[in-house]
């Protein structure tokens, strides 16, 4: 565990540092998310659909429609989540709140985990249906860039979100170092200090120190006036 950190980040209050923030491997991996994303929906939205002998459109991808609308559904979620992980990762070192940063960590975790299953899924799918096109299909040469550039992408996009899975588990794992929240802020500045410790004896006794009954100082033994008769 790196010292002085909170699933990932320091003591919350620092400021804000734009170069060595874009230089963190968290952020680059999330321009890099962002970036297959839109080379994802945006080749299918350009190029997937082709009209061959009509003007209705027809997907390039065996002409299954499912397949060119999984591939856009999958790169707007990536597109938006990639976004929205990007802005909270400004704002995760301002999170004072432990149990708000863990909720962080555990949402990117469930939300980068579901997004690599999907891309996976999306891979499969667009690799299985741009297969079965038939190689003599007019849309086959038209589309065959942008369907090989969403293939490859999708696969790109797979091992990017896995990262990202493996390194937000890594942060939930790391947790909070609790050297943030020592008891030294409380202490410090305080009008009044710990209770003194009583001495410790040292064995010796300590009748010295009493001092003579009251009444008992000024006390005559042998009063005035008064003798002591002989027999």
């Amino acid at each position: 565990m790196m010292e002085g950190t909170s699933f990932g980040a320091g003591r919350a209050g620092g400021a804000f540092e734009p170069i060595p923030f874009l230089r963190k491997p968290q952020t680059i991996l999330r321009i890099i998310c962002w970036i297959f994303s839109i080379v994802v929906f945006g080749s299918i939205l350009n190029e997937g659909y082709i009209n061959s002998s009509s003007s209705a459109l027809y997907c390039i991808f065996n002409k299954n429609a499912n397949a060119c609308n999984y591939g856009i559904t999958i790169g707007f979620m990536a597109f938006f989540a990639s976004t929205f992980f990007f802005i909270l990762d400004v704002y995760f070192p301002q999170i004072s709140s432990v149990k708000d940063r863990k909720r962080a960590v555990l949402l990117e975790l469930g939300l980068a985990g579901f997004l690599t299953f999907l891309w996976f899924v999306g891979f499969c799918f667009l690799a299985n249906q741009w297969q079965q096109t038939k190689s003599s299909d007019l849309t086959f040469n038209q589309g065959a860039d942008a369907a090989r550039a969403a293939i490859s992408f999708s696969f790109f996009s797979i091992v990017s979100w896995a990262v990202i899975t493996v390194r937000a588990f890594q942060r939930y794992r790391m947790g909070t170092d609790m050297s943030l929240f020592t008891t030294d802020q409380f202490t410090s500045g305080s009008a009044t200090g710990p209770f003194p410790a009583y001495p410790a004896s040292n064995g010796t006794d300590g009748t010295k120190t009493y001092q003579s009954p009251p009444f008992t100082e000024n006390l005559d033994t042998s009063p005035k006036g008064y003798q002591i008769p002989s027999y």
